[in-house]
């Protein structure tokens, strides 16, 4: 996933420039003992080792997933270090979010610690609209200029603030990027940059000045985004390759005769639009524009700011491929020309591209992942920092509860955090809203206006609990089991046109048969659960203890002697059982006066 800003680009060069000028990355080379650490349990027990630095758990990526988890982290007196050779980058997206699920993180990040503040609004929050609007005529009887109104509030998060917010002198940056590449679960090239072993890992970073430097932590976390090249994910079934969403969009101000005009264009400006799929502005005789429009459709997004001030997007919502950009600008260009909006001056200008869906990581490995290197963006919608806020609450509480109260085994500890992400139940519930992405990518832009004129006329606690699809997000709870899923839609087909319905089940029919049972088992309860990530000890390498012990007390008190290969003290200590447990030999034989016994049981 990744935003690009074409204002700040030059700006960010310069600016790293500089810092690095600065000096501010100098470090202390140390030699680590064991004794050093902090007091949490997964310490390591190497000594003498060169380290540049040394933590608890070192966050990759400096993106809001980065430091929303760092400053968490930190707030509840973990050591943690934040890398990313691009530290100083400005947070790029315009970032839209219902109100409710906003204040839901608001208040969970507070109870651990971290108050997001700042905001014309506060909160981190420098927008707020009391209603929504959306734009779905042109297809099924609906009027091209009909509006449908819901009386939901939204809000635009203030970027600068949040990252002011979630930047703490709690934690430690480092200005640097990992080179490591996952080849298998726990297996890394170039050899030696990445290495795991009993008590956490030591990891190569490369600063921009060519300088390698050598991090010794706990657990280490990739924030890094979808494409990570240390995060490996399960690609055998349940699985679908991700779609793509891509957007551009400006911020811009627009020529108004009248200040106080309570409209821009078609769209009010006390309200944010989120959708607007109409199709009117391109001529009926441009018949290979109108069907290209028509098979790869996307929308206006509109958020009305102070004055003339207004941030336009235009979105493809999920597509594989993806959309070009140029298409979506060109089409947001044209769009605004026919409505009448005339751009006077561009002030930022934001290229979207965000993976959607996919698999999710593999099991059993031991680097940490979250947002989208975790593969936690809603896969029907695109929407995603709400659920990363939320995840990254739960994955800090999980690891802090294992630093400090596990049983110094990192592997255990890794496993406890993807838990707290994916539990089977949010599993089940997001393969839910995966079949939703491959729907919408099935359909033409009639079919998405049916899609979401008859979604957004499902109760508000339905839609509502759809879009959020996390654990902690409000009227989640009207998603979050088979039977609330199974209900939701049933009651959906009810309100869709009776042709987009009709797909919708042919769809579920053909996803079932020729992709996966995801699907059924997500709304069904016959299918189980899908595998979890909690640790599992594996005890393949202790065996049966119980046969093996009584099978030496039976060859000890056997009157048969036998040669047998490899020496057997006349002490022996079972480890596997603990140090209470001790065998007496009371039969050995010598072979070339070495005195044996067997070894088939230790």
């Amino acid at each position: 996933m990744f935003y690009i800003n074409s204002q700040h680009a030059a700006q960010q060069h310069l600016s790293n420039s500089q810092h690095a000028a600065r000096g501010d990355r100098a470090r202390n080379n140390v030699i680590f003992k064991s004794s050093q650490l902090r007091s949490s349990r997964l310490g390591s027990t190497s000594t003498d080792l060169k380290y540049d630095e040394v933590c608890d758990v070192l966050v990759l990526g400096s993106s809001v997933a980065g430091r929303s988890v760092a400053s968490l982290l930190a707030a509840q007196g973990i050591s943690v270090i934040l890398s990313d050779q691009a530290l100083d980058r400005k947070f790029v997206p315009n970032y839209g979010v219902w109100k409710n699920e906003w204040e839901a993180v608001c208040q969970k990040f507070e109870a651990m610690g971290v108050q997001l503040s700042g905001g014309a609004v506060g909160n981190a929050v420098d927008r707020e609209w009391q209603v929504t609007d959306c734009y779905f005529g042109g297809s099924f009887g609906i009027p091209t200029e009909k509006r449908l109104r819901l009386d939901r509030p939204y809000c635009r998060v203030d970027k600068n603030a949040l990252r002011e917010t979630l930047t703490t002198n709690r934690y430690k940056n480092l200005y640097a990027n990992h080179f490591s590449r996952a080849v298998g679960v726990n297996i890394y090239e170039p050899a030696g940059s990445l290495v795991h072993d009993g008590t956490g890992s030591t990891i190569q970073l490369m600063t921009k000045e060519n300088e390698k430097l050598t991090i010794r932590s706990k657990l280490i976390l990739d924030c890094t985004g979808h494409e990570t090249k240390l995060v490996l994910r399960e690609t055998r079934d349940p699985y679908v390759s991700p779609g793509f969403q891509i957007a551009y969009g400006i911020l811009v101000d627009v020529e108004q005769d009248n200040p106080d005009a309570l409209d821009i264009g078609p769209y009010a400006k006390d309200a944010m639009t989120l959708f607007d799929y109409r199709t009117d502005h391109f001529d009926e005789s441009e018949k290979a524009t109108q069907d290209k429009v028509a098979s790869a459709p996307t929308f206006m997004y509109v958020m009305p700011l102070k004055d003339n001030q207004v941030f336009f997007e235009e979105t493809s919502l999920v597509a594989r491929p993806a959309v070009s950009f140029q298409e979506c600008k060109d089409r947001c260009e044209r769009r605004l020309e026919h409505l009448g909006i005339k751009v006077t001056k561009i002030y930022e200008e934001e290229f979207c591209y965000i993976p959607m869906g996919g698999a999710l990581p593999t099991k059993d490995q031991r680097i940490l992942a979250l947002g989208g290197s975790a593969s936690m963006v809603h896969p029907s919608t695109g929407y995603h920092l709400c659920r990363c806020l939320m995840g990254a609450a739960d994955l800090a509480s999980a690891v802090v509860d294992e630093l400090r109260n596990g049983a110094g085994n990192p592997d255990r500890a890794a496993a406890a955090a993807y838990h707290s992400l994916w539990t089977p139940e949010n599993i089940r519930q997001r393969n839910f809203a995966v079949f939703g992405g491959e729907f919408l990518m099935k359909q033409n832009v009639e079919g998405l206006r049916g899609f979401f004129d008859g979604f957004f006329r499902l109760p508000m606690l339905m839609w509502a609990g759809f879009l959020a699809g996390w654990p902690g997000l409000p009227d989640n709870e009207y998603h979050d089991a088979w039977l609330a899923r199974m209900w939701y839609g049933v009651l959906f087909l009810s309100k869709l046109p009776l042709s987009v319905a009709a797909d919708m089940v042919a769809n579920i029919v053909g996803f079932t048969v020729l992709e996966n049972l995801s699907l059924m088992q997500s709304v069904t309860p016959f299918l189980g659960q899908p595998d979890s990530y909690e640790y599992k000890v594996n005890t393949d390498i202790v065996g049966d203890v119980a046969a093996k012990v009584e099978a030496r007390k039976m060859i000890m008190e056997s009157k048969v002697e036998e040669v047998v290969p490899v020496a057997f003290d006349q002490t022996t200590t079972i480890a596997a059982l603990g140090p209470a447990l001790t065998l007496q030999s009371t039969k050995t034989t010598s072979v070339e006066n070495e005195s044996v016994t067997s070894s088939a049981f230790e």
